[in-house]
């Protein structure tokens, strides 16, 4: 009944960061995803203050189709399943990544993920494993599996395929600490009921998992360019709204709320 309630792109956008840190400020969030290749990722990592890091854990969101060295997903997504990234180009990437969280933070990510679940593909996963482990053997960063429900739907059943067992199996060989089952995958439509019903419907299922779940959510808070090139900007406000509002405490009552596995 372990519960992380996790927020993905952090540094994507003002709006977003806004969201994120009223969030963590009133206990609604238990973790935070940082895209630090972004070009707000300097001012944004300033919001990330000491009260707020003993409230929630500051992750990496590891990009590889938004800012910096990217592909597109789809592209990705294929390149990886035959086996043919540039292993020393996906290196490079992942230890820049973990540098620039670093020098803005003066400390290693607590977790670790993926913007799109880019981290549990081939060739990434295996890299990524490696160099954590090699950086931080002394206190290894938990990883977020991302293995949805059945509940889910057809779009958690391709996330989960592309890579979860294998994460997990690897991850657990190495040694580190990883969540179990992953919540909050959905196609972005619907209104702040819609959010609020599939919330607790989340809830009920992270009541009946094993190990500690995760819930990823992805909000913002309205402002004058939130929208520009976010095509899930309306559903973000969505999120962020129903996650503030009095609705929370009775939805997640019964399940505890934790910042790792």
């Amino acid at each position: 009944m372990k519960l992380i309630i996790c927020a993905d792109d952090f540094a994507q956008s003002p709006e977003i960061d806004a969201a994120i840190v009223r969030l963590i400020e009133n206990g609604r969030l238990t973790a935070a995803s940082c895209m630090v290749n972004s070009p707000y990722w300097t001012s944004s990592a300033k919001l990330l203050t000491a009260d707020i890091r003993d409230k929630a854990h500051i992750g990496l969101h590891l990009d590889f189709t938004l800012f910096g060295y990217r592909y597109p997903h789809a592209v990705l997504t294929v390149l990886s399943l035959l086996r043919c990234l540039p292993k020393a180009a996906i290196k490079n990437s992942i230890e820049h990544q973990l540098n620039q969280f670093e020098v803005a933070l003066g400390t290693q990510p607590d977790y670790v993920d993926g913007h799109q679940h880019v981290h549990q593909l081939p060739q990434i996963r295996e890299v990524l494993l490696a160099v954590l482990k090699r950086r931080y053997h002394h206190q290894l960063p938990w990883i977020r599996i991302a293995k949805p429900n059945d509940e889910s739907g057809f779009k958690g059943r391709i996330i989960k395929m592309l890579g979860a067992s294998a994460l997990e199996r690897e991850a657990k060989q190495l040694g580190f600490k990883y969540s179990s089952a992953l919540l909050g995958v959905y196609n972005f439509s619907g209104d702040m009921h819609d959010y609020k019903t599939r919330l607790m419907d989340w809830a009920k299922q992270a009541k009946k998992s094993v190990g500690t779940s995760v819930l990823m959510c992805h909000p913002a808070m309205e402002g004058a360019n939130g929208h520009i090139n976010d095509p899930i900007y309306p559903a973000r406000l969505n999120e962020f709204k129903v996650l503030n509002s009095d609705a929370f405490g009775t939805i997640f009552n019964e399940v505890s709320l934790v910042r790792e596995p």
